[in-house]
């Protein structure tokens, strides 16, 4: 593939500085926006006015968290993109492809928060989004190897394909979103909020919940449909086998073009004809509401449709139009506090605050909540580190923490256990009248904990090691 010269931008944005690095979009048939959670509610793009010049309305402590950011006298430049006075971290984000801006959106309202108050202990941060334009995510990546000291709060469709050039160079990674075999569990990676696990379901609770306790009548008739591409298909083959395994029978599994069709009434009427009562739909969010609407149109209503976090979004509520309230749709949050709750969560609370004052023309999105719980780490285990900061240090303390809520904002993560972290589930219903809490009985607060979460039988991938490009810990500083 022909990639033209590379462009790169540097913007300062009231306390924080902005350096993007891009290419032109780069058109592939619709390859797939199919990562978990890619709500697009954000408006802000990447030129979206943020903050104020000095100073913050918003405190510096957040939750239960003390405070997360303040001033400081550092003196060393202790490790690459960190000096005595700043840390440059990088962002992935697929907006050049996408247009959706909210990794950027989340790294400019956490940046100039705690840049107001000080940074990171003194130091400022200072943010480098690098735009994979969806497919350009190697050479991103050897860019972010160039110039960053970490990668934080952001996530790419295609992440896989810099895996190994990221362990080439040792950069540590405190992703949003991981998707793809070989990327999810890799080395040097910690993922704060985890939307996936290598080697676990991490929805198990919620599958268990749907054909068990919610809707028993369906066990025998759940369906599925994936978009055709190999991210999309293993992960359908991956529900497929757990579905199995919770005794529920699969009436129906078919695919459909990833770049999307105009009528989807042919995969509706063979959801009616197999009877299915239960739906998992595994593809481009915006896809969703035209196959629900042709299902509507022919006055057939499903039992539930897992449309997964991906449309845990109002703008979803809006796309589905008359099927809203003639279909059932469900999701799981995994243990991350719903937005209707900020009254009941500081921390969620907090978030609504920061974004009303650093991105004001920007709506909060579910996969920025993951982002934000990512910066948090990053800002509470670099400020552990103090005026030694190195990648070792950041990544051996934020491994440490035995349960992670980022301050109150989603159920306790071990991100010492690499592959069980999470033990939490939280299921959402859409209604005309909003998101509410679907009648999943919880037993901790918001959540429904102590989930035994299943273990994958088939081989679908193993996470990218450092001895798989020929590193080591030893060699990691």
């Amino acid at each position: 593939m022909h990639i033209d010269t590379e462009r790169s931008t540097a913007t300062t944005r009231r306390g924080s500085i902005f350096r993007t690095i891009r290419t032109p979009t780069v058109i592939l048939a619709a390859a797939l926006m199919l990562v978990a959670g890619c709500a697009r509610d954000g408006t802000g793009g990447e030129d979206a006015t943020v903050g104020k010049t000095t100073g913050s309305s918003i405190p510096s402590e957040f939750g239960d968290l003390g405070a997360v950011c303040g001033k400081g006298s550092p003196t060393k430049s202790s490790a690459q993109g960190v000096t005595a006075d700043k840390i440059v971290v990088g962002v992935f984000t697929d907006f050049g492809f996408t247009k959706d801006p909210e990794f950027v959106d989340a790294a400019k309202v956490f940046s100039s928060w705690c840049n107001d108050h000080g940074g990171v202990a003194g130091r400022k941060v200072e943010v480098v989004v690098h735009d994979t334009n969806l497919t350009e995510v190697r050479q991103r990546m050897l860019d972010a190897c160039r110039d960053d000291f970490a990668l934080v709060g952001g996530g790419a469709g295609f992440g896989a394909l810099g895996v190994k050039e990221r362990l080439k160079c040792l950069l540590p990674s405190l992703p949003a979103q991981v998707s793809g075999a070989g990327a999810v569990g890799a080395d040097l990676e910690i993922s704060a909020s985890p939307a996936a696990l290598p080697f676990h379901d991490i929805y198990s609770g919620f599958h268990r919940w749907l054909v068990h306790e919610g809707y028993p009548a369906s066990i025998d008739k759940v369906g599925m449909i994936d978009a055709d591409s190999p991210v999309t298909k293993a992960l359908g083959e991956m529900t497929e086998e757990v579905f199995r395994a919770q005794g529920a029978g699969i009436a129906y599994h078919d695919y459909y073009p990833v770049a999307g069709i105009s009528n989807w009434a042919p995969y509706a009427q063979a959801i009616k004809e197999k009877g299915v009562r239960g739906l998992v739909f595994n593809g481009q969010p915006e896809q969703l509401p035209k196959l629900e609407d042709a299902l509507t149109q022919i006055g057939y209503r499903l039992d539930w449709i897992d449309a997964t976090n991906n449309n845990y979004a109002d703008s979803f509520l809006k796309e589905l139009g008359p099927s809203l309230a003639f279909q059932n749709n469900v999701v799981d949050l995994s243990g991350v506090a719903p937005f209707e709750k900020s009254n009941e969560v500081p921390a969620v609370r907090q978030i609504e605050a920061m974004f009303a004052e650093y991105a004001p023309g920007a709506r909060i999105t579910f996969p920025q909540l993951r982002s934000i719980s990512s910066w948090l780490l990053f800002a509470k285990s670099a400020t552990t580190c103090g005026d030694d900061l190195t990648r070792r240090c950041l990544y051996e303390t934020a491994s440490a923490v035995k349960a992670w809520t980022a301050g109150g904002l989603h159920a306790p993560v071990d991100l010492s256990d690499r592959e069980k972290s999470v033990s939490c589930f939280n299921i959402e219903r859409a209604t005309p009248d909003g998101w509410v809490p679907a009648d999943f009985k919880p037993d901790t607060g918001l959540y429904r904990c102590d989930v035994e979460l299943y273990r994958f039988t088939e081989n679908y991938g193993a996470p990218t090691t450092l001895a798989d490009v020929g590193k080591s810990m030893t060699e990691f500083e």
